[in-house]
């Protein structure tokens, strides 16, 4: 018998950008007596039906994106005899469609850090219930991950957890509603010593897989203070100077480290933090922007961010401290208008923003704007291959639409024209090789037109075009363009490097 830690991808770039980090941590989750599982990432190379066997146990992890491709790999472990088990955020969402399309004997609900042990124990002694609840683990129970079981040279970048949980509540994200609002962060000695294990390994670029790193804003200080039960404000600065112990601890790592997380714009208004993600070499951060003007964040719920110049202002107040942006944009909301597009183009070079991504407005599982619009379709009949528009996760690629909600002034096919549009754009070769003066050497230029020339590969016309043609290429460009990148990323490896006090 062995273990199977499978995460399921269409399209294989041979290399990856991050390392999957669900797959390692439950690889360490795995009772040791079991042996090391076997963990296939298919973003890497498809898996090999063959290595599955009778008696095997087979877990799969599923997001909405590649719930289809987890489906059909289940029903060929069930085939083959093994036992499926399967987790992620769409199988916590969805567990009943997960037994009846995926094959799953079983269906792992919410952290698996605790309980996909149990569910491996039940397995083995044919005991197996249908489903399992792993709840929200706190910190002490976040484990770290199997690092020695990743294939040596095939990521870029590696991945560590420092909090899970987000105080947000954004009408198209499902974080705070499946990870919570309560922030569960895990000490700096865990977070330290476990970069100290990937950078032994070679790695020097490293992604705090956060789901917000900035998770006690000042205004939620301030707003404390004023209570008369002081409880909050002492838990939350508690937070806070977690967050700046481990700032401090990552500034004293070697100086060749870099590394990236995702925060809310709200942290441009803290000039302290911003200083000391600056001395950690915290580089880069990914900010969800989501909209340039008020009405668009008032169709989001995010009225916490900032519209025009306002929102110029404190996306260069990252870069003043050295944290270079990654925003995020969404297109499709109800306010915007076919001038949008170029609006958010110009805003997010005049900002100075380093990379962007554009997407479009997608009602996915588990958020408010899919509760809303799952209700306003109730009495819809559209079927695309047998499924409804509702359950757009389950219809065939090549047949999926790109838009699902319309929109009051454009047609799915102007938001996707326009949403490409704003790809190519900003991705243009003379705009990356001028956002390039970001960096000092020859080979760090080289290495951000790369790496920008594979992001947009990747995850704009393999995600957005409709001409399979030019999808294909695209993964064929991603997979040419990430090899020599990889190399540009990866550093000597360090083994006789000690986790600083």
């Amino acid at each position: 018998m062995r273990i199977h830690l499978i995460n399921p991808s269409d399209k294989s770039f041979g290399i990856g950008v991050i390392t999957p980090r669900w797959l390692y941590v439950l690889a360490e989750a795995t009772p040791r007596r079991f042996g090391d599982p076997v963990i296939t990432d298919e973003t890497l190379e498809p898996l090999d039906a063959a290595t599955l066997k009778r008696g095997d146990i087979v877990g799969i992890g599923i997001h909405t994106g590649n719930a289809l491709r987890g489906y059909e790999i289940g029903r060929m472990a069930r085939e083959a005899g093994a036992t499926v088990i399967f987790g992620g955020i769409h199988a916590t969402l969805f567990p009943e469609e997960v037994h009846q399309l995926g094959g799953a004997h079983a269906v792992v609900k919410g952290d698996g850090d605790v309980v996909w042990g149990m569910a491996i124990e039940d397995a083995v002694a044919d005991r197996l219930q249908m489903v399992y609840e792993g709840g929200r683990v706190e910190p002490e129970q976040l484990l770290r991950a199997r690092w020695d079981l990743m294939p040596p040279d095939r990521y870029m970048w590696a991945s560590v957890q420092t909090v899970r949980g987000c105080p947000k509540h954004c009408s198209f994200c499902s974080v705070w509603k499946t990870d919570g609002q309560r922030p569960r962060q895990r000490g700096s000695d865990g977070v330290v010593s476990e970069i100290v294990e990937l950078r032994r390994r070679g790695f020097r670029f490293i992604a705090l897989a956060d789901d917000n790193f900035y998770p006690v804003t000042l205004t939620d200080l301030q707003m404390a203070s004023r209570r008369s039960d002081q409880s909050q404000f002492h838990t939350l600065s508690a937070i806070r100077a977690e967050r700046f112990e481990l700032m401090r601890r990552l500034a004293e790592l070697p100086d060749d480290m870099v590394f990236f997380t995702q925060i809310t714009m709200e942290a441009a208004e803290d000039p302290d933090f911003l200083e000391a993600m600056n001395k950690a070499r915290i580089k880069g951060a990914l900010v969800g922007v989501e909209s340039v003007t008020p009405a668009g964040l008032k169709d989001v719920h995010k009225g916490f961010n900032e519209a025009g110049e306002d929102l110029v202002d404190r996306l260069r107040a990252f870069k003043h401290h050295g944290v270079h942006v990654l925003g995020s944009f969404i297109f499709g909301l109800p306010s915007d208008r076919q001038s949008t597009f170029d609006a958010t183009v110009e805003v997010a070079q005049r900002a100075g923003v380093t990379f962007a991504q554009f997407v479009m407005l997608t009602p996915f599982p588990g958020t408010t704007d899919f509760a809303a619009w799952e209700k306003d379709m109730a009495n819809d009949t559209t079927r695309i291959a047998g499924m409804p528009l509702t359950r757009h996760w389950l219809i065939p690629d090549g047949m999926r639409p790109k838009v699902y909600t319309p929109h009051p002034v454009m047609s799915a096919d102007d938001i996707r024209a326009g949403t490409q549009g704003a790809w190519d754009q900003f991705y243009s070769l003379p705009k990356i090789w001028e956002r390039a003066k970001c960096v000092e050497t020859l080979k760090a230029r080289l290495a951000f037109v790369l790496i920008s020339k594979l992001y947009r590969q990747m995850y704009a016309n393999t995600g957005i075009a409709t001409d399979s043609a030019r999808v294909g290429r695209s993964a064929k460009w991603a997979r040419w363009i990430a090899k020599p990148t990889r190399r540009l990323f990866s550093g000597r490896p360090m083994p006789e490097l000690v986790v600083p006090s």
